[in-house]
C-alpha cells in the first residue's frame, strides 16, 4: 500500500495524507464471515463510563479472522485482499481446496491467486503458517501464538514483524517489533512474512472529524481543567500543572505500573528499553 497527498482545497485536506487502497481488490466482504459488532461507548453493563474517549463513529461489521491457522496440510488460494475497518492491516479471503473460506491477516506482498498452506513441515514462504521450531533462523514472522494452539496474539498490526534469532530444544528466541527479545515455546505457530499495509504509520488524519468517524472522542488536557476536575488543573496564569499524573492521581511518567507476571516475565531476555 502507498499513501497519497491530497490537494489542499479545504482546511481538512490541507495536511491530510491518505491511504490509496491500491492493494484492495474488492469492497464487498464475504457475507458468511461477518457478524454484528456491539458498541459500548466505553460503558460497562451498569452504564458507567469505564473507558474514556470512546463513542460515536461509523457503523461497521466484524470480520471473523482465522488467527489459529489450524487447517493443516490443505492448500488455499487467495481470492481477495480487503480493507478491514477493525484493524490497521489488510485481510485476505482464502479458499481452501475443500471449499471452505476463511479470512486471515494478509502478509505484505501477498497477491490474489497465490497459494498458501499451514502445516508442520511446509516451506517457509510468505503466508504459510508453521511451528516456530521448524523455521530457519532469520525468518520474519507475524501472528505469533503466545501458547500452543491458542491462536496468534502477538505481532498483528500493520507493517509489524518479528525475527527468529535463536533456538533451544524447547524455546525459540524472537526479536519483537518493539526491540524486546523474548523466548516463545517452539510449538507455537506463526505466519511467515511481514504484516500488510506497512505505510499505515504515514497516514495523517487532517482534521478532528476523521477521528470522530472512527469512534474516537476528544482528549482534554488536565492543565486546562479546574482543580476539582484534575490534579494538574488550576493555578494562576499558564502553570505547568506540576508532576504529570492521571485524573485519579496515578503518576504518569517514571512510575512502574507493570505487575510481575510469572508466565511472561521469565521469558523476556531483554526489555525494549533496556540498554545494551
Amino acid at each position: 500500500m502507498a499513501t497519497k497527498k491530497l490537494k489542499p482545497i479545504t482546511p481538512g485536506t490541507r495536511h491530510r495524507i491518505a491511504p490509496d487502497f491500491s492493494d484492495v481488490t474488492t469492497d464487498q466482504p464475504e457475507r458468511s464471515l461477518i457478524v454484528k459488532l456491539h458498541r459500548t461507548g466505553g460503558r460497562n453493563h451498569r452504564g458507567k463510563m469505564t473507558v474514556r474517549h470512546i463513542g460515536g463513529g461509523h457503523k461497521k461489521r466484524y470480520r471473523i479472522i482465522d488467527f489459529k491457522r489450524d487447517k493443516f496440510d490443505v492448500p488455499a488460494t487467495v481470492k481477495t485482499i480487503e480493507y478491514d475497518p477493525n484493524r490497521t492491516a489488510r485481510i485476505a479471503l482464502v479458499a481452501y481446496a475443500d471449499g471452505e473460506k476463511r479470512y486471515i491477516v494478509a502478509p505484505d506482498k501477498l497477491k490474489v491467486g497465490d497459494q498458501i498452506i499451514s502445516g508442520n513441515s511446509v516451506a517457509p514462504d510468505t503466508g504459510n503458517a508453521m511451528p516456530l521450531e521448524n523455521m530457519p533462523l532469520g525468518t520474519t514472522v507475524h501472528n505469533i501464538e503466545y501458547q500452543p494452539g491458542n491462536g496468534g496474539k502477538m505481532v498483528r498490526s500493520a507493517g509489524a514483524s518479528a525475527q527468529v534469532i535463536a533456538k533451544t530444544p524447547k524455546n525459540v528466541t524472537l526479536k519483537m517489533p518493539s526491540g524486546e527479545i523474548r523466548m516463545v515455546n517452539g510449538k507455537c505457530r506463526a505466519t511467515v512474512g511481514v504484516v500488510s499495509n506497512p505505510d499505515h504509520f504515514n497516514v495523517t488524519m487532517g482534521k478532528a472529524g476523521r477521528n470522530r468517524w472512527k469512534g474516537i472522542r476528544p482528549t482534554v488536557r488536565g492543565t486546562v481543567m479546574n482543580p476539582v476536575d484534575h490534579p494538574m488543573g488550576g493555578g494562576e496564569g499558564r502553570s505547568s500543572g506540576g508532576h504529570p499524573r492521571s485524573p485519579w492521581g496515578q503518576i504518569a511518567k517514571g512510575y512502574k505500573t507493570r505487575k510481575k507476571k510469572k508466565l511472561s516475565s521469565k521469558f523476556i531476555v531483554r526489555r525494549k528499553n533496556q540498554k545494551q
